[in-house]
């Protein structure tokens, strides 16, 4: 389904073009330099000076709207109820599919929102640190379904929300290694008192799932303030996604140590083959069932072209 369906007719999207939304930001400095930007994109996306002035600064300056109504809210709130209750930290989940751009997206925006006066701590917490950890996929039979909803630590995942939700002064997270392919047992993230908390994954968009029985369950969204879905067509991302594995080679692949060693001296044939392959067999069927399905109920849709330029963006209307 394209992103064109979305606002075909009575649409709960506003769908902006490139240029339209680049002026949205004004007159506003890009507060990133060059060098920053180029240290900030992931392998295989093409983020620039002109990408970060035209998209991502005025989505940040938005997202500094959203906080600040968040801000008011809570103080009218207060008010109303004769109490103090201190705001907790307003939370932006990211959502997308494997090498659409998503964790580039929230580095991104992290490093920028801590630019703005009213949001200096931004903290960033990928999903990936909630899978289970391989040895329990395997006991599970999932290995070759991580990344699928199934795959994760669920109850951990909305018992960190909650604390974070909650504003507990610490909350701790499990730490994922993209090197080892495997959580890290004796490391963990930390998230103190932050202004903004970015939460980055598959499926952070997925919906509730009632268990027999049960007559409420909470999704992962449901402690969102505003979400976001990197878009792009399933060509394209597996286009993306096969040179990024190239690639790999000669990088990440090259550390012994690395799960994904044993690709680094493949031909540039069998790369291309080996990737296509994990590809059809995990990351796109993951993406049609679970993935794409969860597109509708982002806040923003950043839609991108084979070029991985964002050429438009759907804001929801309410």
């Amino acid at each position: 389904m394209s992103t064109q369906s979305l606002t075909h007719r009575a649409s709960p999207f506003v769908e902006l073009d490139r240029q339209t939304w680049s002026r949205l930001s004004h007159e506003i400095d890009v507060p990133l330099t060059a060098q920053e930007i180029e240290n900030l994109r992931g392998l295989g996306d093409r983020l620039d000076v002109d990408e970060v002035r035209e998209v991502y600064l005025p989505l940040s300056r938005l997202l500094t709207l959203y906080d600040a109504s968040a801000n008011h809210l809570n103080s009218e709130t207060n008010a109303f109820l004769g109490e103090d209750h201190a705001r907790t930290p307003f939370v932006i989940g990211i959502a997308g599919s494997v090498a659409a751009g998503k964790s580039t997206t929230a580095r991104l925006l992290r490093e920028m929102l801590s630019r703005w006066p009213s949001t200096p701590n931004v903290q960033l917490v990928t999903t990936d640190g909630f899978l289970y950890p391989n040895a329990e996929l395997v006991r599970r039979g999932l290995m070759d379904r991580k990344g699928f909803p199934e795959s994760y630590d669920r109850r951990a995942l909305l018992r960190f929300m909650s604390e974070i939700k909650s504003g507990a002064p610490e909350v701790r997270a499990p730490k994922y290694s993209h090197t080892t392919y495997d959580i890290l047992p004796d490391e963990e993230i930390v998230v103190t008192k932050p202004d903004v908390v970015i939460v980055e994954g598959l499926n952070v968009l997925a919906p509730a799932k009632l268990s027999p029985g049960n007559r409420a369950a909470l999704a992962l969204s449901d402690f969102f303030d505003f979400s976001i879905y990197v878009d792009a067509r399933t060509s394209d991302i597996e286009h993306w996604y096969v040179e990024r594995f190239q690639a790999l080679r000669s990088s990440a692949f090259a550390n012994p140590q690395s799960y994904f060693h044993r690709y680094a001296n493949l031909t540039d044939a069998e790369a291309v083959e080996v990737a296509t392959d994990i590809w059809r067999r995990i990351n796109e069927p993951n993406l049609e069932q679970n993935v794409r399905p969860t597109r509708g109920r982002a806040r923003l849709i950043l839609s991108k072209d084979q070029d991985h330029k964002t050429r438009r963006v759907l804001l929801r209307k309410n």
